[in-house]
């Protein structure tokens, strides 16, 4: 049989933060044209751009979700086994690197909030937060316990850690089961992506059906294992076994869409099925723009940080110039640029340093203070 050759490491394919640099943007410019009194002086001038941005924009989404599945089972799992002797010690640190840049934007996000709320009548403008609130943001655990987000996209945040959780049960599982059972190497491998695959289509045809269910890994999980299933496709030495994966990966996709059509899933697969194409292509999985690879590489730090900046940003134009297309247009545009530059610094000085229980206890310490110290 004719084989393929070797997989890029995802740590050679530029091309992902390429476009997670590109689905950023999509995702920012979803919130920029949805929230506080900017947009909607600024839509008349790009109607269809302005509406586009607000209701498909936050599909983008989806590209993350695959990714985080691609880059998970990298980590936690490249031949299909479990790689880690300390699995809780690994969820604690996935808790540890997700927490870092959140909750010091968070912070910052609960200072501006109580800066802007005597100027800016917007209801994108959160309430002051009671410290339970504080503290169930801090745990990932406020869309679980049903309080107001301090922040636009901070479900995403507790989100990943389910899914990085859950993908973490299943794989080791797996394991478990291979050593009960006195199983192989070879077939525990198998053992475990049948495992994710079966939690994906539990979630594609079942559980993303379900909106009480969106607050919960399960509903994400169909796009987060395609991300998974992708990886270990790329693993496949013979032409023929990746050919057939990649058959089945689309047919799974294809069923979940003809039994109820989401967009959101469609996005998902059609991601998976290019990632699984661009990681056997070198010329592409090198391929790379280097502004979007810079955003790729600060994304999750602009994602934190673009909302609070886009409330100083618009109680500054409502201030003194309100009711001005161009002058509203030009703010958001100002939002654009000084969130990158925020991103840019709280990527250097949070998210890039190594996560540390110390590091996670002083930002938890800081969130409570802001909130404790700003007023209502």
């Amino acid at each position: 049989m004719s084989e393929l050759p070797v997989p890029i490491a995802a740590s050679r394919m530029p091309l992902l933060d390429t476009v997670k640099g590109l689905a950023c943007v999509l995702i920012v410019g979803h919130h920029l044209a949805r929230y506080g009194p900017l947009p909607e002086g600024a839509s008349p001038l790009a109607p269809r751009l302005f509406e586009w941005l607000a209701q498909d924009g936050r599909l983008a989404v989806q590209v993350f979700l695959v990714l985080a599945g691609f880059l998970a089972a990298g980590s936690l799992a490249p031949e299909g086994l479990l790689r880690i002797d300390r699995p809780l010690a690994r969820v604690f640190q996935r808790y540890g690197r997700l927490v870092m840049p959140y909750l010091a934007a968070l912070s910052f996000s609960v200072l501006v909030a109580a800066l802007v709320r005597p100027w800016l009548n917007d209801e994108a403008v959160p309430a002051a937060p009671g410290m339970a609130q504080l503290l169930a943001h801090g745990l990932l655990l406020q869309d679980l316990l049903g309080y107001e987000a301090l922040s636009t996209g901070v479900w995403y945040v507790a989100i990943d850690f389910q899914l990085f959780v859950l993908a973490l049960a299943a794989i080791g599982l797996a394991g478990v089961l291979q050593r009960r059972a006195s199983l192989a190497p070879e077939r525990a491998r198998w053992l475990a992506v049948a495992l994710v695959l079966l939690l994906a289509v539990a979630s594609l045809a079942v559980f993303n059906r379900n909106a009480a269910l969106d607050d919960t890994a399960l509903y994400f999980f169909g796009a987060y294992g395609l991300g998974m299933l992708v990886f270990w496709i790329g693993r496949a030495t013979r032409r023929s076994t990746w050919r057939f994966a990649v058959a089945l990966l689309l047919l799974v996709g294809a069923s979940a869409l003809a039994l109820e059509w989401r967009s959101r899933i469609a996005i998902a697969l059609v991601t998976a099925l290019l990632l699984a194409v661009a990681q056997r292509r070198e010329h592409l999985s090198l391929a790379a723009w280097p502004p979007l690879v810079g955003l790729g590489r600060i994304s999750y730090s602009l994602f934190l940080i673009h909302f609070p900046v886009l409330l100083l940003v618009s109680a500054v134009v409502e201030r003194l110039a309100p009711d001005r297309p161009w002058i509203d247009l030009f703010g958001l545009l100002l939002t654009f640029v000084l969130s990158v530059l925020a991103a840019v610094a709280l990527y250097r000085w949070v998210e890039s340093r190594p996560a540390t229980w110390r590091g996670v206890l002083a930002l938890f310490a800081a969130l409570l203070a802001c909130g404790a110290v700003a007023p209502a």
